[in-house]
């Protein structure tokens, strides 16, 4: 892969299409990885649950948010990795309003802040605060303000959902520190 100089938004000078550089590329991994897992999770629900499989196809309202960041990528790579954390942010604010606090969807927060930490070059470091602080802000609000679940789980169910949501957190949040390893590194 070659690299060219890009322009401030990221985007070729020449008006090529851009090739991805290897931090992008990390946060584009990261968006097919999520989006690929979104159609299991009304699955899971179902087998953990035995209820509520129609109101966790709500879910699946983030997916197009998640699709659109490869393609963004093409156009401004700083635009495709401030979206990826952005878009985690809103779909854990709604996870958690859909599933209630007890669910351990909000462990996710983590994997997004974890996003802002490691998709920033040192000369975005502003960039980088501004996300860090805006997925914080909106965790203060989940956290603050999330009320009832749009759906009422029991607390066996809810006990499953955290379990699950642990694990999955736990995993993505992992999956990021592998994926990021050394992307700062190469090419960026």
């Amino acid at each position: 892969m070659d690299w060219k100089p890009y322009n401030l938004a990221g985007s070729r000078m020449n008006g090529e299409r851009a090739v991805i550089d290897p931090l992008t590329q990390a946060s584009v991994t990261i968006a097919w990885i999520i989006l690929l897992n979104k159609p299991f999770y009304p699955l899971y629900v179902w087998y953990l649950a035995g209820n509520g499989v129609i109101s966790s196809l709500a879910t699946l309202i983030a997916a197009p948010f998640y699709l659109a960041i490869p393609l963004i990528a093409h156009r401004s790579s700083l635009a495709a990795r401030v979206a990826l954390p952005v878009i985690g942010t809103l779909d854990t604010l709604f996870e958690t309003k859909l599933f209630g606090q007890g669910s351990g969807t909000e462990l996710f927060f983590a994997a997004c802040i974890m996003l802002a930490a490691l998709s920033f070059r040192d000369q975005e470091r502003w960039w980088q605060r501004g996300v860090a602080v805006v997925v914080f802000g909106v965790f203060m609000i989940s956290r603050s303000s999330a009320g009832s679940p749009l759906y009422h789980w029991s607390d066996q169910d809810l006990a499953a959902f955290f379990n699950l949501n642990t694990f999955a957190a736990a995993s993505l949040t992992t999956f990021i520190a592998l994926r990021y390893a050394g992307s700062r590194d190469r090419g960026t």
